[in-house]
């Protein structure tokens, strides 16, 4: 690892890591959004760490000519690619900012965000900073993400036993401003593989004794790019099982009584079949071994005491993998799908307020047993 030295005269208030690989055509963007964003009296608050993950493009020498034209950025360049999560650990290691926020490098932040989170950050003191964003598609369309609506009216500083929805809020690092040493004490760091965010993203929320709301899109999150790993089709969307087996690890150590179990198991399966169900993320000669792997996972970590199973088709999937049965679960698939080209799509506006349900909305609990039955 070799970087540009220029560290800062005092130690800032933020610090922003971004990780970078294969985004050739998207960093300057991201990096533009950030750094010019900083008002002229908040050089000093604000840090700006970039990590080329042994990019194989042009990013490298653009983050060069980048750290020359820009004093206060400092660029990381690892020897070898080492994946998101510890490429976002190697950032986190020279940070020296208050709190961190890591923002992908294919993303950007719209302009005066720097602004709004530093002001909120000095008004709450929070553990943890939780922005809205936008969805932003390649043809230009911008939409709100359904769970955006759960961040709403949240009043001052706040547990997550007062806001238990909060943890249906998608679960990505890029979302939340983080306490530097509160991450330390909870001893969070990013693992290899994909979908890094899931042992990460809950247990802050979780551990928090203080999160504050900041009610802004603060963050245009590129959907739809080629190479992201959510339009990959790929053996390693498998890597979820491991991340989720971290996830109930640190709960059981944190939390031997059980509490937020009921809660990640939910999310915990329906992400499953999200993934299951997505022709963009696995080939279909993938998805049976796939859902038998949910399967297993549903057995290992049914709470005893029951979970907030959604109603509906969703409910019936989670039936279904509470069984096993993969040919019911793809009969009603491909019913599903037939049923979804013959009907009229609802009208979505360009805030994404359309008339689809909010599957992060809350749930009554319904007692399963080991077989998803009630």
């Amino acid at each position: 690892m070799s970087g540009v030295a220029i560290q800062p005269t005092r130690a800032p208030l933020l610090s922003i890591v971004v990780p970078v690989y294969g985004v050739e055509a998207y960093l300057r963007e991201c990096l533009d959004s950030i750094h010019d964003g900083v008002p002229a009296h908040e050089t000093a608050a604000v840090e700006l760490i970039a990590v080329n993950d042994a990019s194989p493009d042009g990013c490298g020498q653009l983050l060069r000519e980048y750290a020359a034209d820009h004093p206060n950025v400092r660029v990381l360049h690892l020897a070898t690619n080492v994946g998101l999560g510890p490429a976002r650990n190697a950032g986190l290691d020279v940070a020296t900012g208050e709190y961190v926020w890591f923002v992908d490098s294919d993303d950007w932040l719209p302009a005066g965000t720097i602004a709004a989170v530093l002001d909120r950050l000095r008004a709450d003191r929070p553990d943890v900073m939780m922005i809205d964003h936008l969805r932003v598609y390649e043809c230009g369309r911008r939409d709100v993400d359904v769970s955006s609506r759960l961040l709403r009216a949240t009043p001052g500083v706040v547990r997550l036993a007062d806001r238990p929805q909060l943890l249906r809020v998608q679960h990505t690092a890029w979302n939340k401003v983080v306490r530097r040493e509160f991450m330390a004490e909870l001893g969070l760091r990013f693992h290899p593989g994909w979908y890094e965010d899931i042992p990460f993203s809950h247990p802050l929320l979780i551990g928090a004794s203080r999160i504050s709301v900041l009610d802004r899109v603060c963050y245009l999150y590129r959907l739809g790019r080629q190479g992201a790993i959510t339009s990959t089709r790929s053996g390693r969307h498998f890597d979820a099982f491991e991340q989720y087996d971290r996830l109930f690890a640190w709960l059981g150590q944190r939390h031997p009584d059980g509490r937020w179990h009921a809660e990640l198991f939910d999310l915990m399966v329906s992400h499953f079949l999200v993934v299951v169900g997505n022709d963009d993320r696995l080939h279909p000669h993938l998805r049976r071994r796939f859902f038998r792997r949910v399967a297993e996972h549903y057995r290992r970590y049914l709470p005893g005491d029951g979970y907030p199973r959604p109603g509906g088709v969703a409910g019936l999937k989670h039936r279904l993998v509470g069984r096993n049965s993969y040919l019911a679960y793809a009969a009603l698939r491909r019913v599903h799908r037939l049923a979804g080209r013959v009907r009229t799509p609802p009208t979505t506006t360009s805030t994404g307020t359309g008339a689809a349900p909010d599957p992060t909305e809350a749930r009554p609990l319904v007692r399963t047993n080991g077989n998803g039955t009630r």
